[in-house]
């Protein structure tokens, strides 16, 4: 580990030093740009050095300077949305240079940093790449440039809530999605203790939004761990190049003709302020405040947790029900076996003897009812037990139904917040030490409330993130520490709290099931058929139930969701019993790094960039979440990359690079990443690439200490110390495998023997460790006549030790009962997936006509593993827009259709219909006041979707916005 921190040191050290050398080999730029036809100055034109990094924006006089370290010659490029981009070349120093842009539609002309670290025309990008520029996010018909990424070619999401969006690409999408990085302004947005990105519930303020681009496929060559589906990175606005103040306001409406709510209003104030003061001093501060009545998930289908799927039957229908969104119902038991065990009791062993010899006599339930109560009866000291003859009596005569009942659930809606909030604030101060090296320090804080389905589904009451960012960069490296510190603030589990407000009111579990059966014995031995006699004993067995609403479940419910989950303590005494659903999570990631990108300093000859990181996760869940009550969990990880590109005349250019990465509990790993692009015609280019991804078990694969599902289920980490703990993986105690419990089960409940079906589980040697994957892509983009952009790739991905999960059930010492563990294992073999896309954009005049279409397919599965590919073989998107139809008014309108397919998760499964969406929009430009009235809407015809099983339908929004300053 010393050896590792001594070599990152000496690499920032050599960056330092060569900068310094660097510094002072710049040449500095002014001019100004004008509209070619009306002579008046452009504010906002990007202007840029061909293949640097940097830059300025023109101010309101269209005015621009800035320096450069590139050695003379080189190419300055101007650009602007709109207009056709201008290219000048550059041969002496502190030029001063007048440009003009020409009205135009340009494809094809943005340059890209994330494909290979460094500045390129995403023409001659070796891997694909999906871009957004603040110009195009303006025009979204979107309420977010968030909700717009499902527009690129691709990319998928899992929406779990009206704030909370997993975005996915190539497969195996999940709700809280730990293969896709996602990175602001360098730093990763994930929420530590839960090794995701909370969609941009903690992200960019849209008005700060300077571009977007978007990696599908592996990228841990160059980002390290994760990112094995892709990388999301997102960069906001220099203060130096926008300038000024920014405000949007948008008011709208959602839930238009939903039965589960009226219409409710969607509001959203956006403000960005930034200044500099002689190119030296830069400060920016941005808000965001949205607030509004989230999606409600009111999936009531029966489901069957054994075989994970969907089953028929209603709670009128089905007494074992259990509502996909119904939560406390998990928690059930087989009425035989209830049955059999009240009839085992020592305490009634006497009374047990007496009713099965009154029975032997042949006499029916009422007659010994009556025996027993007759006066001077040789039986009335059986009377105490008469309220378990019915469970004698119905075993007795095979009438005690062979099915298992659950409890009665709680409707999500009466369980989480829906009062869908959040609030992000970022603020930024800039100092320009040199003309071309900056230092500057970032702070980026957010909360929300919102819902989000893991395991179970979580509800994010006042949960928060803060970014707190130190950075110095120049044009060829940066150095920057940052660190994430998330607070689940009231956050809490619906499972735990609608089974904790069973558990309180109407009975534990340990009484409630003998309730039933007991109940249910006696209406079946009186003659009542089996639908009837179950609704008996429901309402015997939830005779002290509290109703949503009523004033004692609102106090329950207050009590248990703000008492944490460690604090859980069940009593003998019900009445000393505590019960907790609420999480205290305080974990914090630190992360330092650099790179340095010698490509100037070797003239050019070849490009050659390396940077080194180290990581420290500090998981700080005081056991709510974690295996850490009664200690501190701290997770090291260290890597280092290198990257060496060569051209080779115009025609083709390949690049190597390789990363190797360390984890405190895993071996170190390599990845390496091969690339090639061969340019067949001007802007016509072929690409082809070999690179590797890995990831390691997430923060909970390794830690993770926790009960789900109402309470039926633990769910542990897969390292050996966790097994070692719960002793599942020493001989003795052992965990037996699903398939052959619930074999054991059924033989129980008959009464049948039980000897030789429960077989047990062998978890490996090693515990769960990384997965990885090796990617091959081949790809073409080009422009055909400038008029035409094509983009088509092909992929093929084989996954290695994928991390997927078993539950075992261990039995409870020597008793009847057993535990189910939920743990991380590896997948045996490997798994295969492939697929392409096709991109077109098409330029019309002033209108621009796109479209893509994206297929995805899973290829080889190892044996017994549950396939959770999660993808629509086929989805498309379609485009058409006008920046000016007529004079200052635009729109733009986006339709999106993807196929069926079936979702798998741990918290539900089932399928997901196909659908299609259509977004639109239309502007008003006010130049005298610098301002856009917009009138858009999402999913404008209503046709509620969902995108994955069991999280909530979405309809449309419509809204109206107020923009001054875009």
């Amino acid at each position: 580990m010393r050896k590792i921190f001594t070599h990152i040191t000496c690499v920032l050290l050599l960056m330092c030093i060569s900068t310094i050398y660097l510094q002072a080999q710049t040449t500095s730029l002014s001019g100004t740009v004008k509209d070619k036809q009306t002579k008046e100055p452009l504010v906002g034109v990007s202007i840029k050095v061909k293949g640097h990094s940097g830059g300025a924006a023109t101010n309101a006089s269209g005015a621009f300077t800035f320096t450069t370290t590139a050695k003379l010659p080189f190419t300055l490029v101007a650009s602007y949305v709109g207009y056709g981009s201008v290219e000048q070349t550059i041969t002496e120093k502190s030029a001063n240079i007048s440009l003009e842009l020409e009205t135009a539609i340009m494809l094809g002309g943005d340059v890209v940093v994330s494909a290979s670290r460094t500045p390129e025309r995403i023409l001659e990008s070796p891997v694909s790449i999906e871009r957004l520029s603040a110009s195009s996010i303006k025009e979204l018909p979107a309420p977010s440039f968030y909700d717009a990424l499902n527009n690129m070619k691709g990319v998928e999401s899992s929406n779990q809530s009206l704030t909370f969006k997993s975005i996915n690409a190539r497969g195996f999408n999940t709700n809280g999605n730990t293969r896709f990085n996602q990175f602001i302004d360098g730093m990763d947005n994930q929420a530590p203790g839960l090794n995701f990105s909370v969609g941009n519930i903690v992200g960019l303020n849209e008005l700060d939004v300077d571009n977007v681009e978007l990696l599908p496929g592996a990228s841990s060559a160059l980002y390290g761990a994760g990112g094995i589906n892709g990388t999301l990175l997102m960069t906001s606005k220099d203060p130096f190049k926008y300038q000024g103040a920014s405000y949007q306001y948008k008011t709208g409406l959602n839930h238009i003709n939903d039965n589960s709510s009226s219409p409710q209003p969607y509001n959203q104030l956006d403000v960005r302020v930034a200044k500099s003061w002689n190119n030296k001093f830069g400060v920016k501060a941005s808000f965001s405040f949205l607030q509004a009545k989230d999606w409600q998930a009111n999936n009531y289908s029966n489901f069957d947790r054994i075989a994970n799927s969907p089953k028929a039957g209603n709670r009128q229908s089905d007494p074992n029900y259990d509502g996909v969104n119904v939560y406390g119902d998990e928690v059930n038991a087989n009425l035989q076996f209830v049955s059999r065990s009240i009839q085992a009791n020592p305490a009634l062993a006497g009374a047990v003897g007496g009713f099965n010899s009154l029975i032997g006599a042949n006499l029916n339930y009422a007659q010994i009812v009556g025996a027993v109560n007759a006066p001077n009866s040789p039986y009335a000291g059986l009377k105490p037990a008469l309220p378990y003859l019915g469970v004698v009596y119905g075993l007795n005569k095979g009438l005690i139904s062979n099915q298992s009942v659950s409890r009665t659930g709680y409707n999500e809606e009466d369980l989480v917040d829906y009062g869908a909030k959040s609030l992000k604030t970022s603020g930024g101060l800039y100092y320009n030490i040199t003309k071309t090296i900056q230092l500057n320090a970032i702070a980026n804080w957010g909360t929300g409330t919102s819902v989000y389905t893991g395991s179970d589904r979580y509800s994010l009451r006042n949960f928060s993130i803060g970014q707190y960012k130190l950075e110095l960069k120049g044009d060829d490296f940066f150095l920057r520490g940052y660190t994430t510190q998330e607070r689940s603030g009231d956050s809490y589990i619906s499972s735990i709290l609608g089974s904790y407000i069973n558990e309180k009111t109407s009975r534990s579990k340990d009484s409630w099931f003998p309730t039933y059966a007991a109940a249910y014995g006696t209406a079946v031995s009186q003659g009542l058929n089996d639908q009837a006699a179950q609704t008996v004993a429901r309402n015997a067995a939830d005779a002290n139930r509290v109703l949503p609403g009523s004033a004692g479940y609102e106090t329950l419910k207050q009590n248990i969701k703000t008492t944490t989950i460690s604090s859980t303590n069940i009593n003998a005494d019900p009445t000393k019993s505590v019960y907790g659903a609420k999480f205290d999570d305080k974990t914090n990631l630190y992360h330092y790094e650099g790179m340095y990108n010698f490509t100037n300093a070797f003239n050019n000859v070849v490009e050659f960039q390396v940077g080194a990181s180290s990581r420290l996760y500090q998981l700080r869940s005081a056991g709510t979440i974690f295996d850490d009550l009664n200690r501190k969990i701290d997770i090291n990880e260290y890597g280092a990359f290198a990257q060496l590109g060569k051209k080779f005349g115009d025609v083709f250019k390949v690049t190597v690079a390789g990363r190797y990465d360390k984890s405190s509990n895993f071996e170190g790993r390599f990845t390496p990443r091969i690339t090639g692009v061969y340019t067949v015609a001007k802007n016509n280019n072929i690409r082809l690439s070999y690179q590797t991804g890995y990831r390691n078990p997430t923060t909970q694969n390794q830690y993770i200490d926790l009960s789900v599902g109402g309470g039926v289920q633990r769910l542990i980490g897969g390292l050996n110390e966790s097994l070692s703990k719960y002793g599942l993986n020493v001989e003795a105690t052992k965990g037996y495998t699903e398939s052959s419990y619930r074999s054991f089960q059924a033989a129980q409940a008959l009464g049948a023997p039980t000897t030789g079906i429960l077989q047990k589980y062998t978890f490996d040697a090693r515990g769960v460790r990384p997965e990885s994957v090796q990617a091959y892509e081949l790809g073409y983009k080009g422009l055909l006549g400038n008029k035409l952009l094509v983009d088509a790739y092909g992929y093929y991905n084989m996954y290695k030790d994928f991390i997927t999960a078993v539950n075992v059930y261990q039995q409870v010492g020597a008793t009847t009962d057993y535990t189910k563990f939920g743990v991380p294992v590896n997948a045996a073999g490997k798994v295969t997936s492939y697929g392409g896309a096709l991109g077109l954009d098409y330029v019309m005049g002033k209108y621009n006509l796109s479209g893509n279409v994206s297929y995805n397919q899973i290829g080889d599965l190892p044996a017994n593993y549950i396939n959770d590919f999660n993808t629509p073989k086929v989805r498309y998107n379609l485009g058409f827009g006008n920046r000016e139809i007529i004079k200052n008014v635009g729109f733009n309108l986006s339709y999106r259709w993807q196929d069926k397919f079936y979702w798998n998760s741990t918290f539900a499964a089932g399928n997901v219909p196909a659908f299609s969406t259509f977004d639109a929009q239309v502007n008003y430009k006010i130049p005298s006041v610098n301002s856009v009235i917009k009138l858009g809407g999402s999913n404008i015809l209503n046709k509620y979707y969902i995108t994955s099983y069991g999280n909530p339908a979405s309809g449309a929004i419509y809204y109206l916005s107020y923009t001054f300053n875009p």
